[in-house]
C-alpha cells in the first residue's frame, strides 16, 4: 500500500514532463523531482516488472502511461457527489477529475435552496432520488461531503444501491462491507498535523 500510494505522485510528475516535451528520464533525476531516493524509485517499480533500461532510464511516455494502467485510469468511472455544500461544489468544480476519467454524474443535497442548481452543468439533485437515479446510472464511486451526523446514513444508502467505493471527507470511520474500498480524506487531521510540524519547527528554532 506504501508503494501504491507513492504511485500518483510519479504520474503526476511525469505528466509534467510530457508537458515540457522531456522524452526520458533515469531514476536519480525523478528522485531530485519526487523527493524518493533513486533506488526506492526502482524498488518501487520493480514491484510491477519494473519498466527502464540500463544506461537509458525511463521512456517517460511509455512509463507514464503504464503508472497510468496500473492505477486504472484507462477506465471510466461514474461518480457522484453527496452533499453540495462548499466542499462539494468545489470538488464538483474540479475539471482534472473527469481528464482523469471520473465522471461527475451528480450532486446529491437535502437543502431545498441547493436542488435544482447546477455546478458546471452538474445537477444538484435531491438526496432522496439517490436510489432510483443509482437504478438508471451504474455509480462506481460516491463522494461523501455531508455532516458527520448524516455520513453514515447515506453511506448505507449508496452501498445498498451496489457502490462499490467510497471517497470520504466527512469525519468519521465509516462502516461498511469488506467488499466496499473507503479512501478517507481527513481535512482536520491534516490541518492539526500541521499544527504540530509548525509547533515542532517553532520549539526547536
Amino acid at each position: 500500500m506504501a508503494v501504491i500510494r507513492r504511485l500518483p505522485k510519479y504520474h503526476r510528475y511525469l505528466g509534467e514532463l510530457l508537458e515540457k516535451d522531456v522524452t526520458r528520464i533515469s531514476s536519480y533525476e525523478l528522485s531530485k523531482l519526487t523527493g524518493f531516493t533513486a533506488s526506492q524509485i526502482r524498488q518501487d517499480f520493480n514491484n510491477f516488472g519494473g519498466f527502464g533500461q540500463q544506461g537509458y532510464g525511463y521512456n517517460v511516455e511509455d512509463l507514464y502511461n503504464q503508472l497510468g494502467n496500473i492505477l486504472g485510469l484507462g477506465k471510466k468511472y461514474n461518480t457522484i457527489i453527496i452533499g453540495a455544500g462548499n466542499l462539494g461544489q468545489a470538488i464538483a468544480n474540479y475539471k482534472s477529475f473527469d481528464d482523469k476519467g471520473f465522471r461527475m454524474l451528480a450532486l446529491f443535497e437535502k437543502n431545498p435552496k441547493l436542488v435544482g442548481l447546477t455546478i458546471r452543468d452538474i445537477d444538484i439533485l435531491d438526496i432522496d432520488s439517490i436510489e432510483s437515479f443509482s437504478k438508471e446510472n451504474k455509480i462506481d464511486i460516491a463522494v461523501i461531503t455531508t455532516p458527520k451526523s448524516q455520513a453514515q446514513d447515506v453511506v448505507n444508502r449508496v452501498v445498498n444501491c451496489g457502490v462499490k467505493a467510497i471517497w470520504n471527507f466527512a469525519p468519521i470511520d465509516l462502516k461498511v462491507p469488506e467488499d466496499v474500498v473507503v479512501e478517507n480524506v481527513q481535512l482536520s487531521e491534516s490541518l492539526l498535523t500541521i499544527a504540530f510540524l509548525l509547533k515542532e519547527k517553532e520549539e526547536n528554532v
